[in-house]
């Protein structure tokens, strides 16, 4: 087999790896820890396979060594690396640690054949210029068995969630700036004048030989001091990296200077590179003023798509498409494949570059989504231009070469209008995002009032304290413009919105900003618009002295909540076509309790006719059902993909809540893992100030851990009754409603009399189990089956009745509070359900179970 053939086949393998990436990326939210998965198909599968084909082709030539031609030996260390790969993404996938463990091992023990392989071909070769490109290969292949084993103990649900959380950054450190930083900065030594077609730089050689041993030590210091848990150490650490990289890179400079990179593989790995460099970057200020190591790990998310996304896969792709029209044939199939990996190239890199950093920075979150799609897209076209680049080469590879230099490319005007145009549909999608969520990024109208100016201007600054603006009273005399700035030194996300529409727009915690309220000639108020957060106190209050002061406050009328008869109407009415029933069948408990929960701002209906924008935990309210058995660990990512703060916390664990249960802010991420030492069917919520109004506005939802002696029955559902306190059609929960505690509707599982539509079923003589949990935030229930009597009642983790002569009527429950009732039903029928409290099962907490006739 020569090289071509060779590297063609082996190359399917990494296509392979990239194109199931694009599918768990447009399916992830279907898909259980998506994120991992993305992850690991991106740096395991594709990247690993791409180092060990090419590392070893490159160890070769370097060393001028004669490659085997059969290959075999190279053949079966792909195929037991791809096994292992598989059976690591397998094994998470199916919460399956055994499986992780021998795939693991085998990753590892790959690694490190790969390693003594090239250590035993330098020392067997004539000394080369460039063994230290090799000996860069071996280090990475050596800290990939260290990654390996980190990965592997991360995956044992029995390791502590401290050291689980530890362990996270220092297994990414070793493999993203090990594994994978190690082998891009050894091979650029004479891939990217090559690349570029121009002569190596002065300097390069000896910088990458002095610059190894710098770029491992300051890793080592990064890993230890990630697992010892110093934000400090780590950042001085990922310092020393930075310094060692810059190092080995600054002598290139020389390269770029005389041949400026013009085509898609030179730039994608320009942009790669300088990614990784700013990654870096961040890494170090991050960890370096990180207060405590849980505030670093909440500062790691805008770095994993950095790194990956912005680093990594442009270096990947940039290599692939160079090394494609090397080992593809002749000239004429070089050219060919070069002309279809150009297409569009400039477009592609622009939308990338540009749409990537609007995800790593603190953007809305409707606006990040969009942007990802961009990135995504932009990607993904790759893969059908490679396939048809290998398609044109293999049929023009017999084809006589033509002497002469290779064909130009497009004019630099006609590839920087290319670029222009992709930039152009980078600031459409954002203008178009913030279109859509204009209050996000504090765009309002803004009314002035008629006043004589006097020509001076009143500065205030005003910090965040709690849930209070300090101070929260600003004189201004009548006719000086106020100007406000607004520190954020509280723990969430807020802002400052006056009553004449002027805002500060949303500020991530530690941001500033300045509002020009215009010329005061009137009292004024000023709030916070976060939901809930101006009934828990975040008001101002701005007085115009001087004898022409207007009283009044001129307070910003607010969208109208809907009316007593439309909620009326609403209760009467049926359900539209496109209704879908939440399913109220409770699972039975699986192995896998590895959940990624997204919080997400989703318009839904609650009742007929009328929408709430909701924040939900996974796109529902209540979020998904969690169950699992006394002794399972529960692993639980959460990822904010909302607007403001937010957090999780979980009843059905028993831990100190400081880290677990922080409010984390858009775009961040944290993992909240517990085991579940007592049965109950309990609540899980989001748990940032004013509670009342996240849990209220859908931020709720249920863990079922069953007793150790439940008994089976033939149908199991699962209840949970929740209140709305309806804000205006299609906008957010009323947070005065619900500190007066006055809801408009009360429901079971999100939507007012769902089941007096589609009914629960059972037969006559089946045994029914029926769980209930009172979500509130502040009803509780008194449950109920119209002609039915339970004969088992299990309450708050016990017993209350077993089947005997005895019965019970009702499940009575405060408010976060669960069990369970059992019954059967005699007769065929349709059985109403409610909560005895008869004005909320008025509000829409009522449904009914059809029980028909046994069959035959």
């Amino acid at each position: 087999m020569n090289r071509s053939q060779w590297h063609l086949r082996v190359g399917t393998i990494v296509f392979a790896w990239l194109a199931a990436l694009v599918v768990i990326a447009l399916v992830h939210r279907s898909v259980p820890i998506s994120t991992w998965m993305l992850i690991h198909l991106l740096g395991l599968g594709a990247a690993g396979n791409a180092i060990l084909i090419w590392s070893r082709h490159f160890a070769d030539a370097l060393l001028r060594r004669p490659q085997d031609p059969s290959r075999s030996a190279q053949a079966w260390t792909l195929a037991v690396f791809n096994v292992g790969a598989v059976a690591v993404v397998a094994g998470m996938a199916v919460s399956f640690w055994p499986v992780v463990l021998a795939g693991g091992i085998a990753v590892a023990a790959v690694a490190l054949t790969h390693a003594v392989t090239l250590v035993r071909q330098l020392r067997s070769a004539l000394p080369s210029r460039f063994g230290d490109t090799v000996r860069y290969y071996v280090a990475a292949a050596g800290l990939l068995s260290v990654g390996a084993g980190l990965g592997i103990a991360m995956a044992n649900a029995t390791l502590p969630g401290a050291l689980h959380e530890r362990f996270v950054v220092a297994h990414a450190a070793v493999n993203l700036f090990g594994f994978i930083g190690l082998t891009v900065l050894g091979t650029l030594v004479t891939l990217w004048p090559t690349m570029l077609r121009t002569r190596m730089a002065d300097g390069v050689e000896v910088a990458a030989r002095r610059g190894l041993p710098l770029l491992v030590a300051g890793l080592t210091v990064t890993v230890v001091a990630a697992v010892a848990g110093s934000p400090v150490v780590t950042a001085a650490g990922a310092l020393a990296y930075l310094a060692a990289a810059g190092y080995v890179l600054w002598p290139h400079l020389d390269e770029v200077r005389r041949k400026r990179p013009g085509n898609f593989a030179t730039l994608s790995v320009l942009c790669g590179v300088v990614w990784l460099l700013g990654s870096l970057s961040y890494a170090v200020v991050a960890s370096a003023t990180a207060p405590t190591w849980s505030a670093l790990l909440d500062r790691a998310g805008p770095l994993t798509a950095a790194v990956l996304a912005g680093f990594l896969v442009q270096v990947l792709l940039g290599a692939l498409s160079y090394l494609t029209t090397i080992v593809v044939g002749g000239r004429a199939a070089s050219i060919a494949a070069t002309t279809e990996l150009e297409r569009g190239a400039p477009w592609r890199l622009a939308v990338a570059n540009v749409a990537l950093l609007l995800c790593v920075l603190p953007t809305p979150s409707l606006l990040r989504v969009a942007a990802s799609v961009l990135v995504l897209t932009a990607y993904a076209a790759f893969l059908p231009l490679l396939v048809r680049a290998v398609w044109r080469a293999r049929k023009l590879r017999d084809t006589p070469s033509t002497p002469g230099p290779p064909p130009s490319g497009p004019p630099v005007r006609q590839r920087l209008g290319v670029a222009a145009a992709g930039l152009a549909v980078v600031v459409l999608t954002a203008v178009a995002a913030v279109a859509a969520d204009p209050a996000a990024v504090g765009i309002t109208d803004a009314p002035q009032v008629s006043v004589t100016a006097t020509g001076q201007t009143t500065e205030v600054e005003v910090h965040v304290e709690g849930m209070r603006y300090v101070p929260d009273t600003i004189d201004v005399p009548v006719g000086n413009r106020l100007v406000v700035t607004l520190v954020n030194s509280g723990s969430d996300r807020h802002d400052l919105v006056l009553a004449n529409g002027t805002s500060t727009g949303r500020l991530a915690v530690g941001e500033t900003a300045v509002v020009d309220a215009g010329v005061i000639g009137a009292d004024m108020d000023g709030w916070c618009s976060v939901a809930g957060h101006r009934q828990m106190g975040m008001t101002m209050s701005v007085r115009a002295t001087g004898a022409e002061a207007h009283a009044g406050h001129h307070d910003q009328v607010s969208a109208a909540s809907i009316a007593g008869d439309d909620i009326a109407r609403s209760l009467a009415a049926t359900p539209g076509p496109d209704f879908v029933p939440r399913d109220a069948a409770l699972a039975a408990a699986t192995p896998d309790h590895r959940v990624t929960l997204a919080v997400t701002e989703t318009k839904r209906e609650v009742s007929p006719g009328i929408t709430q924008r909701q924040w939900t935990f996974g796109g529902a309210a209540p979020g998904p059902t969690l169950r699992g058995k006394v002794g399972d660990v529960f692993e639980v990512t959460l990822v904010n993909d909302g607007t403001i703060g937010h957090s999780i916390d979980f009843h059905a664990g028993a831990l100190a809540p400081d880290v677990p249960t922080r409010t984390i802010q858009p775009g961040e991420r944290l993992v909240y893992r517990f085991t579940a030492s007592r049965a109950g069917v309990w609540m899980y919520h989001c748990s940032t100030m004013p509670m009342s109004v996240h849990i209220a506005n859908g931020m709720f939802g249920a863990v079922v851990i069953d007793p150790p002696d439940l008994a089976p029955v033939d149908r199991e559902y699962l209840l949970v009754q929740s209140e709305y306190y309806l804000g205006p059609q299609g906008g957010e929960v009323d947070a005065a409603k619900v500190a007066a505690d006055k809801p408009d509707l009360v429901v079971f599982n999100g939507y007012a009399n769902q089941y007096d539509h589609a009914p629960l079923s059972a037969r006559v003589g089946e045994r029914v189990r029926i769980w209930v949990l009172a979500a509130g935030p502040n009803r509780g229930s008194s449950f109920h089956v119209v002609g039915g009597q339970f004969d088992t009642v299990w309450f708050e983790g016990d017993y209350r009745l077993r089947p005997g002569p005895g019965g019970a009527q009702v499940l009575g429950l405060s408010a976060a509070q669960g069990g369970f009732v059992e019954l059967s039903f005699d007769q065929p029928g349709r059985y109403p359900f409610v909560t005895h409290v008869m004005v909320d099962a008025e509000r829409g907490a009522h449904g009914f179970i059809e029980v028909a006739r046994q069959p035959g």
